[in-house]
Formats: C-alpha cells, structure tokens, sequence
C-alpha cells in the first residue's frame, strides 16, 4: 500500500524491520529511495524530534562511498523518518547466516571498505555507536573487490544516538549490542570514535571465525568479558593481521588504531592473504547462563524468565518480539564495579579444533566410556601380569638348589 512521508516521498513496500523502525522502498523527485520510518512512540518523543533536526545537519554532510547517504529528514506529523539511498543488496548478516565464515581475503576487504567510511564519519564529527553485520550492506551491483568481495556500506548513522536520549534512557543503562560494545561503554564512559574500532574488529573478528570474541551465554556475561577477558588467537591467519585485530580490540581506547589507520593497514594486509581459505574452527562452548542480569532490562523485555537468542537480539520496547533483520538494540545497566572486578584480566573461551565434541554431549560421554574401558583392560592386563610372573617365580623357588638361594640372598 503506497504512503507519502512528506511532500515529497512516497513508501511502496517494506524491505524490513528493525527496533528502531521499518525501511520502506519509496520513490522520491530523485528516484528510488530506502525510507526508514521509525516507531510511532519515537516520533511523539519532543525530546528526541529535537535531537533529529539537530543532528540533520551532521547526517546530510556525511557523503562517502562507503557510507549509505542520508539524503533527507523527515518530520510530519507522527511520522519520522531517514530517507537514505536505496542499496541493492543484502546485510553482511545474511551473508554471515549463509556461509558461516569468510575467506579472509574477502573479510579483510569488507572491513577496509568499512573501515574507510568511518574514517569520513568521524572526520565530520559523527560517531556511529552501532557498528555490527546488521548496519553492515553489501551492494551486489557493484564491483567486485578483493576476494570477491562486494562493495561494503555502512548504515544507521545518528539511529544509535537518536534512540539513547537523556529523557528515554538513564544514565545507568548501556545502549547497544552486547556483543560489538566496547569495554569503555560497559564502565560508563562516554562513546567515542574509539568504540567504533573496537566494535569493526569484533565483526572482523567474526567473519573470520563464524563467532564474536566474547559473545555467547547471557548478556550479562557478555558486557563482563569484554571488559575482564583478552581476546583468544585465531589460528590460521598471517601474524601481521592477527597484531591489527589485538590492537583495535584494546581494552584502553587510546590503544586503537584510528579508522584511516586501519584502513591502511588493512590494505598492507590483503596481499598476504590471497587464497588462503575459510578458517577451521569451532565456536567454543558456552558458559552456563546464570540468573537474569536484571530482570526489567532483560527478562521482562523478552517475555520470559530465562535467557534469550545468543546474539541477544532484545527489542528495545519492553513485550516486543526479536524482528527478523535482528536490526535491535538492548538496553542494560551499567555493572558496578565489583560485577566487573575479577583480578587480572583473564583469557575469553578458547576456540575447539576442528570435530572435537562438545563437553556433555553424546560424542564427549562416549568418548569418555572408551577411555574408561581402555583404562581398566590395561589395569586388568598389568595385574594379570603381575599374578602370573608372582607364579613362575614361586614355581622356579621350588626346584632352584638350596646354594642357589643362599647365594641369591648374598648383597
């Protein structure tokens, strides 16, 4: 069903969903257009409508071809929406949800393409706050890349901040996505251009693995590892891109390399990685999930009492379901300082090989009971052994000559 947005688009069908919003395929005086029309309660927010024209300014500036170009902001009525350049294509987390894990040479030439963009944003004083495989597209009219990667954009600009006003979150909670938040955010630290590093080397991490670096289990658990744990090496990558990932995921924000920085040396990397092939490994096994982290943020959100998605895909409107583009915000306290504290920082769950089977499982049991029965045939073995060697030697005592037993006493 057509709707204008304004007086000067109109909406034709929806190409998905998300927390914040729907994106609509629209026609405008330009052409084509995407139109992300965000959720009615956001829109009667006074509040955020002022924080939205504030920040039209910064958005409509921001022009790279690796960015998806905000072209107009819209606010009529109850309706507010972004009118963006229409991108024919897929999210990288269809790609992910496809393939699992890419070669490297492709990932690599994802993340620089990103990496790229971000370096423009934050030169224009724009920090995305959001960066995952959802705000990730892959425009599949383009040329292909290194690896045969397609053209990478990145999406959302200014949504993350929209959504985190003084008035609708308070200053304990975290906005954002558990797996890709930087450490500094869980301590409650301002976000910085930073956090967008650390978060672009958590999703590179992954195209690479198939897994986050410190996800799985409850979210909870999530925000403490990045801040307590260090990242686990990735085998089969070149040294020199493995010291890039380490360094973008430091825990200090200082640490990180700046966008443009990566980007560079990411373009030094690629030549080291042509034709190496999608890593072998497997997701390490999960933590069992404690309580609730906090029962209003997480359980109640979802509708039940126990842990949700592993990606911890939580709607940011308390009773509303995970959508389908898992395009989501989660929205958490900040740890006190005791939840966090755990002495020095420990290693993140280390990678099985290959085919190795999961602890507690059918393989992992059975494995376990041929261990035990190898065990006691040997133990079966060295005893019989033993008895029968006791046996020969009071056999051989019997008929050995008294001087050959007097002798055999002597020192």
């Amino acid at each position: 069903m057509a709707r204008n947005i304004g007086s000067r688009y109109t909406t034709h069908q929806i190409l998905g969903r998300g927390s914040a919003g729907t994106v609509w395929l629209g026609e405008g005086p330009e052409g084509p257009v995407a139109v992300k029309l965000l959720r009615e309660d956001l829109a009667s927010d006074q509040e955020l409508v002022g924080r939205f024209v504030q920040e039209r300014t910064a958005l409509l500036g921001l022009d790279h071809p690796h960015v998806v170009k905000v072209r107009d902001l819209v606010v009529d009525g109850n309706d507010l929406a972004l009118v963006m350049d229409l991108v024919r294509g897929t999210d990288l987390r269809t790609r992910l949800d496809r393939e699992r894990r890419l070669a490297p040479e492709a990932a690599v030439a994802i993340i620089t393409d990103v990496a790229e963009g971000l370096a423009a944003a934050h030169a224009a004083g724009v920090v995305h706050r959001d960066v995952k495989p959802e705000n990730i597209l892959l425009d599949m009219e383009g040329p292909l890349g290194p690896g045969g990667a397609h053209p990478a954009l990145l999406t959302d600009f200014g949504v993350a901040k929209l959504i985190d006003t003084p008035g609708r979150t308070k200053a304990t909670r975290i906005i954002g996505t558990p797996d890709y938040l930087a450490p500094e955010i869980v301590e409650g630290l301002p976000p910085r251009a930073a956090v967008d590093i650390y978060a672009l080397a958590t999703v590179l991490y992954e195209l690479l693995a198939g897994f986050t670096p410190f996800g799985g289990g409850h979210p909870g658990a999530v925000l403490r590892r990045h801040v307590t744990e260090t990242v686990v090496p990735l085998p089969g990558i070149p040294e020199e891109l493995w010291q890039l990932i380490v360094q973008c995921l430091a825990k200090a924000p200082a640490s990180r390399l700046r966008a443009s920085e990566l980007a560079t040396r990411l373009k030094d990397v690629l030549p080291l990685l042509k034709g190496i092939p999608p890593l072998d490994v497997d997701e390490p096994d999960a933590e069992p999930a404690p309580e609730p982290y906090e029962e209003d943020a997480y359980a109640t959100a979802t509708g039940a009492g126990e842990p949700g998605p592993r990606r911890a895909a939580v709607p940011l409107v308390p009773g509303a379901s995970a959508d389908s583009n898992r395009d989501t915000h989660t929205s958490m306290r900040v740890p006190a300082p005791d939840e966090l504290s755990g002495g020095p920082l420990g290693t993140a769950r280390a990678p099985r090989p290959a085919g190795a089977p999961r602890p507690g499982s059918a393989r992992h049991k059975a494995g376990a009971v041929r261990k035990r029965r190898i065990t006691l045939a040997v133990a079966a073995v060295v005893v019989a052994g033993a008895l029968g060697a006791g046996g020969y030697l009071a056999a051989s005592g019997e008929d050995a000559p008294p001087q050959d037993s007097q002798q055999s006493s002597q020192p």
